[in-house]
């Protein structure tokens, strides 16, 4: 009797193990028909012809220009007085090369290897990289 018993337990634990298997499958499977469902519902892909096109003048360039500096308070700004985003009051140079040429005069290249030459370099190898 108790050999009866043990087999129906193991037989039953199986049978839970094998129900609750069936119920992920069928959830699973159910997903996906709810997944094809709300595709069908979605309008097809646009066609090559609806994708946008570059303007007649061809791409869009940047334009690179010197702003003026503006003066800021002794007591700084605090951020309800800000305007815009950064460029609150500057206005495009009327001479910017003579701005370039100032903000670019105080750049040296600087001489020999770097602060952290590469491992493994010979001594004296120069700046690599980032001659």
């Amino acid at each position: 009797m108790d050999m009866i018993l043990s087999v129906d337990a193991i037989l039953s634990d199986i049978a839970w193990f094998i129900f609750a298997g069936l119920a992920v499958v069928g959830m699973l499977l159910g997903g996906f028909k709810l997944g094809q469902r709300v595709r069908a519902k979605e309008p097809p892909p646009p066609h090559a012809e609806d994708q946008p096109h570059l303007p007649k003048g061809g791409a869009v360039y940047e334009v690179r220009e010197e702003r003026d500096p503006v003066e800021m308070p002794n007591g700084g700004l605090r951020p309800h007085e800000m305007q815009g985003y950064g460029n609150f009051g500057s206005t495009t140079s009327t001479h910017p090369e003579e701005v370039r040429k100032e903000r670019e005069s105080g750049y040296e290249q600087p001489e020999g290897p770097g602060p952290h030459p590469q491992p493994g370099s010979p001594p004296d190898s120069g700046r690599g990289a980032h001659a």
